[in-house]
């Protein structure tokens, strides 16, 4: 059984993501599964840091457009909205080139959070990066009220 409220392609979310960070960074959607949701970043002149080795910072994108995207196609974009509210990440092993393959699975998904679990790998599936987000699941109109 598929945990997705919204159903969507790999593809759409591509070009909803095109014009934004994701876009930017060349984050590719890649996969929809039961329960997961899976994404590639390319390591390359975006992603870097100046010592020639993935960002970390790079890799938290990945990590939080992938946890943020499944939390949002969970809820009923009609009722409700999510906001991130914390991320962490344990960084692994060093990428110098290719491209990293992210997969994100939720922990708990919840009425009021949700926490997703996004596993970024090398393309020889070593452990590059683990990371954890947690999300609030607000009513739509409640996204306004958390502005100060």
């Amino acid at each position: 059984m598929s945990i997705w409220f919204t159903q969507i392609t790999a593809e759409k979310l591509n070009a909803y993501a095109a014009s934004s960070m994701p876009g930017y960074l060349g984050i590719e959607f890649t996969e929809i599964g039961r329960d997961y949701l899976r994404a590639r970043m390319p390591v390359d002149q975006r992603t870097i840091q100046p010592t020639g080795i993935l960002h970390g910072g790079a890799s938290v994108v990945l990590a939080e457009t992938l946890g943020s995207v499944g939390a949002f196609l969970c809820i009923d974009p009609a009722q409700k909205t999510c906001v991130g509210i914390e991320i962490n990440a344990n960084h692994v092993r060093p990428v110098q080139e290719g491209y990293v393959i992210g997969t994100a699975k939720p922990v708990h998904l919840g009425t009021s959070t949700q926490i997703w679990e996004i596993r970024i790998a090398n393309e020889q599936d070593k452990l590059v990066c683990i990371s954890r987000l947690t999300l609030a699941i607000l009513d739509k109109g409640k996204l306004d009220d958390t502005r100060s």
